[in-house]
């Protein structure tokens, strides 16, 4: 059956491989300038600033985030604050070095700001991971970490796991 026959049979059915061009009105309200619009909005600049200042305060939203871990983690030296402790450090690092390929968007009068901003709080990210390191133990804070003849620091007090030691 070809196409025509199809279509006498169904009223309903449509030909999609015809070309016909009506001249019908717009519906009412139809603006056919919207659609131009909408390609501005794209490049809108406050949605490029809006963007950019989410980039910058990235490092500072994630500090609960990574302090909560840190507190979880524990400070036993085993594989898994190790590792935590690792990332942490890494992470920003990383980060604060490649600053200028994030802030390829922070141009303007705004960019030296958020490029501050996003520095600081990697910069805050390193000193929680820091402050977890010295609370482990694992920074050389004394003088005896450094020097063989000087005698280590004397524990004040032991304890034993819930063991009685009467």
């Amino acid at each position: 059956m070809s196409s025509k026959q199809i279509a006498r049979k169904c009223k309903w059915s449509l030909d999609f491989n015809t070309n016909k061009s009506s001249d019908l009105p717009a519906p009412p309200a139809y603006n056919p300038t919207v659609l131009i619009n909408q390609t501005e909005v794209v490049k809108d600049q406050r949605l490029i600033f809006k963007r950019s200042w989410d980039l910058a305060l990235g490092p500072l939203k994630q500090i609960p985030m990574n302090a909560f871990i840190m507190y979880m983690s524990g400070n036993s030296i085993s594989i898994f604050p190790i590792m935590m402790i690792g990332m942490m450090l890494i992470r920003p690092i990383k980060a604060m070095f490649s600053t200028q390929v994030t802030s390829k968007m922070a141009n303007g009068a705004q960019g030296t700001g958020q490029k501050l901003i996003y520095f600081l709080g990697n910069l805050c990210n390193v000193a929680i991971a820091l402050y977890k390191c010295h609370s482990m133990g694992l920074l050389p804070t004394h003088a005896s970490d450094w020097l063989a003849f000087i005698e280590p620091q004397i524990r004040i007090e032991y304890y034993g796991g819930g063991i009685s030691f009467i």
